[in-house]
């Protein structure tokens, strides 16, 4: 798992491999099924491991070009794409969508903007819009049954995450500022994961990948934010034409590895420019406050946790101040930023120590107890790094 770089990055050997015997000790104890793990500083990895099973039922080890159903990190991919176009000029922050999308504007959503869509203020579902599932990833259709429906909450006035319908509007404002018709599939395509190099991630189940696709299997049966059946099914509605921009990406460890390198350099990987260090800078910058996240309510309840800030940037989460349940990990700086997947997906970024960590893992948890997996890790390869 260690490469040759890791001391002269500034990590002890010892503790960078203790990270390796922690996965693998939850692991072997069947608290989840396999993961892949990759570290980064400076740009260059300093550990890049696979542990377990890609998939436990077939004996089919884990291996670091394994591929993963994103989940929620594939809000951050959508995002960006989005913030290139701001750079662009083709959308702002401050544009309503329904200048964009204009069977939008109606039932409360007229005002809502790109940059509420971003930072879950605006309001819309939770929950994922009324569709039969097997249209979820249709992105027109999911698109007409959001903009048929009302909001949950008055855009602008709190926290509210939407797990689908949020970044589906997002992916489409993209979509329809382009001068011709093209899918939101054939956008990030074309103007990320090719330019970047990122070759094993697609919007939807690229069919060159299924072979090293691992299989989504909840480990958790009581209900949590997402009923497992729910977040299992997810995973297995993708298709080769699936678009579901919040949620369904397939991608690998290492290809996150790039998307998080470029955010550390200022938006910029291997001659490459995606955004600027400006737009970096509002990006890790709190958009909300001292507001909670709505999303995380019912771990009063369920776990008796206090609430914390919901410490959301442009697009992304922030680790933000204080002792709380982060899968970033409670070592982390302030300022470190990153995304979060349903049961399974992490990456971040720590700017102030040039550090990044992407952990994809199979055998889905509930997700306060996917916090607190990420957050174990997450500290345990902060307290690797000392020079």
């Amino acid at each position: 798992m260690i490469t040759e770089d890791a001391k002269e990055l500034g990590f002890d050997l010892d503790r960078l491999d203790h990270v390796a015997n922690k996965i693998s000790e939850d692991i072997d104890n069947e608290l989840y099924d396999g993961g892949v793990l990759c570290v980064s500083r400076g740009g260059k990895i300093a550990a890049h491991g696979a542990f377990g099973f890609a998939d436990r039922e077939a004996s089919r080890p884990m291996e670091k070009d394994s591929v993963f159903v994103s989940y929620s990190i594939a809000k951050q991919l959508t995002a960006v794409m989005a913030l290139n176009r701001v750079e662009r000029g083709d959308l702002a922050l401050t544009m309503k969508v329904a200048d964009v999308i204009p069977e939008f504007g109606c039932r409360g959503k007229e005002n809502i903007t790109l940059y509420q869509l971003l930072v879950h203020t605006a309001g819309l579902m939770f929950a994922g819009p009324m569709v039969r599932p097997e249209q979820m990833g249709n992105l027109e259709a999911v698109i007409a049954a959001i903009c048929a429906s009302g909001v949950e909450s008055v855009p602008g006035t709190r926290v509210h995450y939407s797990a689908i319908a949020a970044l589906a509007v997002v992916a489409e404002m993209v979509r329809r500022v382009e001068p011709e018709p093209v899918s939101f599939r054939e956008i990030m395509r074309r103007d990320m994961f090719e330019p970047l190099g990122m070759h094993d991630t697609a919007l939807g189940k690229r069919p060159d990948l299924v072979d090293r696709l691992c299989p989504v299997v909840t480990r958790y049966k009581s209900q949590g934010l997402f009923e497992p059946e729910a977040v299992a099914a997810l995973g297995q509605m993708l298709t080769e034409e699936s678009e579901i921009p919040a949620g369904g990406y397939v991608t690998t460890a290492a290809d996150m590895n790039i998307f998080a390198n470029m955010l550390a350099n200022g938006g910029e990987w291997n001659g490459v420019r995606i955004l600027s260090p400006a737009m970096l800078d509002l990006i890790c910058t709190n958009q909300t406050g001292e507001e909670e996240n709505s999303i995380w309510s019912y771990l009063k309840g369920m776990r008796g946790w206090d609430m914390w800030p919901a410490y959301l940037g442009l697009g992304f989460f922030l680790r933000g101040e204080g002792i709380f349940p982060s899968p970033f990990g409670t070592l982390a700086s302030p300022d470190t930023f990153g995304g979060l997947g349903s049961g399974s997906t992490m990456f971040w970024i720590d700017p102030e120590r040039d550090l990044g960590c992407v952990y994809l893992a199979t055998g889905l948890l509930e997700e306060s107890y996917h916090f607190e997996r990420m957050q174990k890790v997450s500290d345990l390869v902060h307290a690797s790094l000392v020079n």
